[in-house]
């Protein structure tokens, strides 16, 4: 069960953008539910992606690069869920080619001008004709209220759709960011967002969109982690609609305005998928203090929170300090001093909190009472510090119990 999250209810139209879903029974099950989405886009929009570092990249990764340095810019989004198109060799980019080509022709573009996405399944190969017969009726339901179902239609293991939408204001006038995203397994910052599709109607030009994308995912997808798998088709897309006679450039007092609530819609997307996360009953923040750079203090908090065992302690409510403070031994630090680790934790509201170790031992008048109450919670925090520098690093992630393992036993049954 997802841990404090609802699907949303406010998802807000962004002006010139347009969703539609469609049933094709990707999985060949014969199951009715929308597993095809199209995302229509205006001539004049500006777009970014940010795809998987995974080597093994999926033929859907594979197509958008190639019709990324074809296009100027995407005039609509395809995305199917049920099947990843992943390990599919040449067989997989003609597919996923014979599908751009379909929502091509139903929209009078080119066919560069479509980006493909999917996700599920991994090996085996998409029922492309399936996929194309679909796309007709998905176009013909596009509607600027489209966000809904959308997020529906791109869920695989999610218990729950995910999306959210925030206004702004901005020399005067009001603008929207509305987003969705889909994850739940094979959460890992490499980039690790699954899969994430977030548009405004703020008149940004290109290179703010490049840098705000860029800002805005390291902010939040890469900062996220669940089982410590990446995927093979991971993405994440961001697009602005609006025009204006001056379009709002990076390191302008409108972009920062700008960056900041769009940011801020990526990391509520990214927390819904750690929410989400397969069999997860806690939602864990990791919060380390101290270090001497960022990538220290990042290094230390991933470490602890992909630890299994970490994790699987969190899942029992066990106040077992010892696993944290191993995993941050091990993390890799040079010249980390025992003696100035502080390993603690706080409740979400900050009403309890308890330090456990202190100065390389535990810490005086540590009550393992008040840390076993914590931890029982749905949310809560780990603090650590390093005692070695003024840089920290924030990793949001989840426990680890009997359901990941089933979920993952019974994926492909």
């Amino acid at each position: 069960m997802a841990v404090g999250l609802k699907p949303p209810v406010d998802l807000l139209p962004v002006a010139g953008v347009r969703l539609g879903v469609a049933a094709a029974d990707i999985r060949g099950n014969g199951a009715k539910r929308n597993d095809v989405c199209v995302i229509v886009l205006p001539a004049r929009a500006r777009s970014a992606v940010v795809l998987t570092n995974n080597v093994f990249a999926a033929a859907p990764v594979q197509l958008i690069r190639k019709h990324r340095g074809e296009c100027a810019a995407p005039r609509a989004l395809l995305i199917n869920s049920g099947n990843a198109n992943a390990g599919t060799g040449d067989v997989g980019l003609a597919d996923a080619a014979l599908c751009c080509q379909q929502l091509a022709d139903q929209l009078g573009v080119e066919a560069q001008a479509v980006w493909p996405f999917s996700t599920g399944v991994i090996g085996q190969r998409l029922p492309a004709q399936r996929l194309c017969e679909a796309i007709p009726g998905a176009v013909a339901a596009a509607a600027a209220d489209g966000w809904q179902s959308a997020a529906q239609a791109i869920m695989t293991t999610d218990t729950v759709a995910k999306g959210c939408s925030a206004t702004m204001t901005v020399g005067g006038q009001q603008y929207t960011v509305s987003g969705m995203t889909k994850g739940a397994g094979m959460i890992r910052p490499d980039m690790a967002t699954m899969l994430a599709f977030v548009a405004t109607d703020a008149p940004l030009s290109q290179a703010a969109v490049d840098s705000l994308l860029e800002h805005a995912v390291d902010a939040s997808f890469h900062n996220i982690v669940v089982d410590g798998d990446t995927s093979t088709n991971d993405a994440c897309t961001l697009t602005a609609t609006g025009e204006a006679d001056a379009l709002i450039e990076p390191g302008t007092a409108e972009f920062a305005v700008v960056e900041q609530v769009v940011t801020q819609v990526f990391v509520d997307l990214a927390q819904r998928i750690v929410r989400d996360g397969e069999g997860a009953t806690k939602f864990v923040t990791v919060q380390v203090d101290g270090a001497r750079t960022a990538d220290e203090a990042r290094q230390v908090a991933m470490t602890v929170a992909e630890s299994p065992l970490v994790k699987t302690a969190w899942f029992a409510s066990d106040a077992n300090w010892g696993r944290m403070l191993a995993a941050v031994g091990r993390s890799g630090i040079d010249g980390l001093a025992l003696r100035g680790v502080i390993l603690g934790l706080t409740s979400a509201d900050g009403s309890l909190q308890t330090t456990m170790v202190a100065s390389g031992q535990p810490a005086d008048g540590y009550d393992e009472s008040v840390a076993d109450i914590i931890m029982a919670l749905p949310e809560f925090t780990v603090q650590i510090g390093l005692g070695r520098g003024d840089a920290t690093a924030r990793i949001w992630t989840c426990d680890l119990g009997h359901d990941y393992v089933r979920i993952n036993a019974e994926y492909r049954t």
